[in-house]
């Protein structure tokens, strides 16, 4: 793309075509490394007036930027989005089973916490099904407006099949309950496809990270809490009372911006590699829209190329580019034995059961989705 591909050469690296799991991390990223290692060296104790005078403000207005959100302090850092699910359940209801409503497709991280709950009788469950994926948005919302939930939870881009819900705003305001949390899991969307919570800023949680289409590795997950909603959650961590530490008031202190749903000592080096990555992004005026519009250009020539009986237009589940996110998926029962296929020609895709999942990135080239083809054939 440009030369972008230049960035992240790797000699004798395979042609990693799974950039919907992991993305190689740009050049940049790798002084951002350094720059944190030798912060903590010189600085020790004291790094941590810089990290939160000038590390955590400079990504907070980087993903603020990225999601149109209109206040940067909502936004809080962890190092996965697992402890803030964990975070955002001990706000709900006790006493009684918690009431969701949630999709057929959430990745396992939440998938799996909530089946646990349900196990021990502390859930009740509404899921929806994502198929058919052209009505949805239709029935989610109808089952948002139908009853009333602790919990509404439901993915921006669903990672078994890459398709995208495109009415955010629908699906958020058609919960009938103001108390009810609304939670978007947003970590196939987030640098994938462009997004603007404007409208749902003051409604919506937003929880993703850096490790995918991002480019900045593990560990730089964010969430985005809107006012009022969480204020003093039962499951948290030294950092979310940081400016109080010095009080004596008995009372548990919580800040009031996002940082009320942080949790204890983490490493903050996936912060400077965000930032670097941001910065070069911005530097090279490569927009989320600009990399989607590279990645459909590859998404064609391979679909135009393929002449694989299992991998082509007719198996793709979301063949509407305006419903997909950043990779394809294909339904096929050898999806299995095609990853490890690829895998012999130095080649990565990933599966989800009978789900192929192939994935283009801006390093990528023309001449990449024709081979990916020519191996599939």
């Amino acid at each position: 793309m440009n030369g972008f591909e230049k960035t992240f050469d790797r000699e004798g690296a395979p042609l990693h075509v799974a950039a919907h799991s992991h993305h190689p991390w740009p050049d940049v990223s790798f002084a951002a490394q350094q720059n944190a290692w030798l912060d903590a060296a010189h600085r020790l104790d004291h790094k941590w007036d810089l990290i939160f005078s000038a590390i955590i403000p400079r990504a907070q207005s980087h993903i603020a930027r990225q999601l149109a959100l209109p206040d940067s302090t909502s936004i809080t850092f962890g190092p996965n989005t697992h402890g803030f699910v964990l975070r955002i359940l001990s706000c709900l209801p006790s006493g009684r089973p918690i009431r969701v409503l949630t999709t057929s497709s959430e990745f396992m991280s939440f998938s799996r916490q909530l089946i646990r709950l349900e196990e021990d009788g502390a859930a009740h469950v509404t899921r929806v099904a994502c198929e058919p994926f052209e009505t949805f948005e239709a029935r989610f919302a109808a089952a948002a407006a139908k009853e009333t939930f602790d919990l509404v939870f439901f993915s921006q881009v669903f990672f078994d099949s890459s398709y995208a819900v495109r009415d955010l705003a629908r699906l958020v305001h058609a919960v009938r309950d103001d108390k009810a949390f609304v939670v978007i899991d947003g970590y196939h969307g987030f640098m994938a496809v462009p997004t603007d919570l404007g409208a749902i800023a003051l409604r919506a949680f937003y929880l993703a990270g850096g490790y995918k289409y991002a480019m900045a590795g593990e560990g730089a997950c964010f969430l985005h809490c809107p006012p009022g909603y969480g204020p003093r959650p039962a499951n948290t961590g030294w950092y979310a009372g940081f400016g109080s530490l010095e009080t004596s008031d008995a009372l548990v202190q919580y800040a009031t911006d996002g940082s009320r749903f942080m949790g204890a000592t983490f490493d903050v080096t996936p912060l400077y590699r965000l930032i670097a990555v941001q910065e070069w992004l911005a530097q090279q005026d490569m927009t989320v829209a600009a990399m989607l519009a590279h990645v459909r250009t590859l998404e064609r020539v391979f679909l135009s190329t393929s002449r694989s009986a299992e991998v082509n237009a007719a198996t793709l589940l979301v063949p509407n580019e305006a419903s997909r996110g950043r990779f394809l998926t294909f339904r096929t029962p050898k999806a299995s034995t095609i990853v490890q296929h690829l895998a012999e020609s130095n080649i990565i895709v990933d599966h989800r059961g009978d789900r192929l999942r192939v994935g283009f990135g801006i390093y990528h080239t023309a001449d990449d989705a024709r081979r990916l083809a020519a191996a599939l054939a």
